[in-house]
């Protein structure tokens, strides 16, 4: 069991602490001072149990200086243990620590993949095995400065390696030198990483593209919600750009500085997207790290954590993901401790939320959480009218990263990315610019190089007998429409209002197709 004494910084207070657990033959494994001026202290007391700590609650807080004692999951050293290493499995690029000797002490999963060994097969390794003709202890002493870009060759792949020396007590002189901190970048994917870093760059209000008098609404809109500390529900089609969206809603809060964390529930099986978000505590489960894993939530706090198809999140997820909402608490996978955070949350979904909720799949009451603020982002097919600008600043980025000359849209073209109904949204419109520039040889792009897969029909027409007189299939739109909409709005005025038309034309519109009875309410 791990303990947090809130207390006086004074001489021999841990001694006087600690004295309690020796006469109940209790050892103390582990201790540590924390707290801005020393007033914390931390004591891992691995075979105290509840009931002994039930007794010996009261005399500790007896103990003069002593303001209070509560459990708590980890001790600073493994929290930052397991920050660092959260941090470090995040990375893709190989990450390795190196002695003075030039043996490895530690690396992250990438580096391990990339030597071919575990992350626990690491430690002592000879770097001679691997880069024989680099001496870089030598290389370290020689500068004695950070080192940036160093073409090596590992594995018949050639690497630009980035080696930060490690000083003992932030001394400057060589003799100091601990080792040194080695990043590995593939030298081919450099140019990729600068386009990625600059697609980053600006992430904001500023980055989405508004080309549809409709967007500029949905961004005045999100705009105004992006300050507020409430659960937003943004809801879209795929490849509308939500998460996009909420990033931007999170840059633009008070808390666009803290973390930005994004858990996609979508395919994941339960147990692994309950250990992602809230992790799990020392030896949870079989298998299991013995420090135990900090979860998303965790490593966001103080800032935002956004979750993208929601509607896909499991029973038993939805019920942890109330409890935070409620009450800002939590309690990690296998363990009895609650932790308590100030997380805003932000979902996403391509689901009608409503009808999960009738057919059971998904909380009322969750759903009624996280629907605080809503934002819907329109499908491509219904911007149209702002196609065309947003094509030409596709095709712009698309040929500044290939690095060829700007094309032009033909008109044809244009004609083309305005009939088609795009399932995809906006990341398929980007993704079929980007072949189109790659594949143009000359100054113009032509519909033929524009690879759009024939999926039939636009959504809007399917299953419409388009053979009869354009009254016919006007009618059937029209009661298609009706069809839709009325459940939303469950009264000629309120439908009327929605279609801005009189309620009496809506309330003889329904009654023609036999819809709710023609009230005029």
């Amino acid at each position: 069991m791990r303990l947090r004494f809130h207390c006086q910084n004074r001489i021999g207070i841990l001694r006087d602490i600690v004295a309690h657990f020796a006469d109940y033959g209790l050892n103390v494994a582990h201790g540590e001072v924390g707290g801005e001026h020393g007033n914390a202290i931390y004591l891992h007391v691995p075979n105290l149990l509840n009931a002994q700590l039930t007794t010996l609650r009261p005399e500790l807080e007896q103990v003069p200086g002593v303001f209070g004692v509560r459990r708590v999951s980890l001790m600073p050293s493994e929290r930052r243990h397991l920050e660092l290493d959260a941090l470090l499995s995040s990375l893709s690029d190989p990450v390795m620590s190196i002695d003075m000797e030039g043996h490895l002490v530690a690396a992250n999963r990438a580096a391990g993949q990339l030597l071919g060994v575990r992350v626990d097969e690491v430690p002592g390794l000879s770097l001679d095995r691997y880069l024989p003709d680099l001496d870089l202890p030598a290389l370290i002493r020689r500068n004695n400065a950070r080192v940036n870009g160093l073409r090596i060759r590992l594995h018949d792949a050639t690497y630009l390696a980035d080696i930060a020396p490690l000083h003992r007590e932030n001394l400057e002189d060589v003799a100091s030198l601990a080792g040194a901190v080695v990043t590995l970048h593939r030298a081919d994917r450099i140019g990729e990483r600068i386009y990625q870093v600059q697609r980053q760059e600006s992430r904001g209000f500023e980055s989405l593209f508004q080309s549809s008098p409709r967007l500029e609404a949905l961004i005045r809109e999100a705009r105004r919600m992006a300050p507020l500390d409430a659960p937003l529900l943004i809801q879209g089609e795929t490849g509308t750009g939500k998460e996009l969206l909420a990033r931007a809603c999170h840059l633009a809060s008070a808390r666009g500085q803290s973390p930005f964390m994004a858990l996609n529930c979508a395919g994941l099986p339960e147990s692994m997207a309950e250990t992602e978000l809230f992790g799990y505590a020392p030896g949870a489960f079989e298998g299991a790290r013995p420090e135990g894993k900090l979860g998303l939530l965790e490593l966001t706090a103080g800032g935002t954590i956004f979750l993208d198809e929601v509607g896909e999140t499991s029973p038993r997820m939805q019920v942890k993901l109330l409890r935070f909402l409620q009450d800002g608490g939590f309690r990690r996978v296998g363990s009895d401790e609650e932790t308590y955070l100030d997380v805003r949350v932000i979902c996403a979904t391509q689901q009608d939320l409503p009808s999960l909720c009738s057919a059971g799949r998904f909380r009322q009451d969750l759903y009624h959480r996280l629907n605080v603020l809503t934002l819907t982002v329109p499908p491509l097919r219904d911007c149209l009218d702002g196609i065309e600008a947003l094509a030409g600043h596709f095709v712009d980025r698309a040929a500044r990263q290939i690095g060829c000359p700007l094309p032009s849209l033909s008109p044809a073209a244009v004609a083309r990315l305005t009939a088609y109904h795009w399932p995809g949204n906006v990341r398929q419109l980007e993704n079929v610019l980007f072949q189109a520039v790659s594949l143009c040889e000359g100054g113009t792009i032509e519909p033929g190089q524009l690879r759009l897969p024939d999926v039939g029909q636009a959504p809007g027409l399917a299953g419409i007998d388009l053979d009869g007189s354009l009254a016919d299939i006007l009618g059937e739109v029209e009661r298609r429409v009706l069809t839709t909409l009325y459940p939303q709005n469950p009264s000629s005025r309120q439908l009327a209002k929605r279609l801005g038309v009189s309620h009496t034309t809506i309330a003889n519109k329904l009654k023609r197709h036999g819809l709710g009875g023609g009230e005029g309410t």
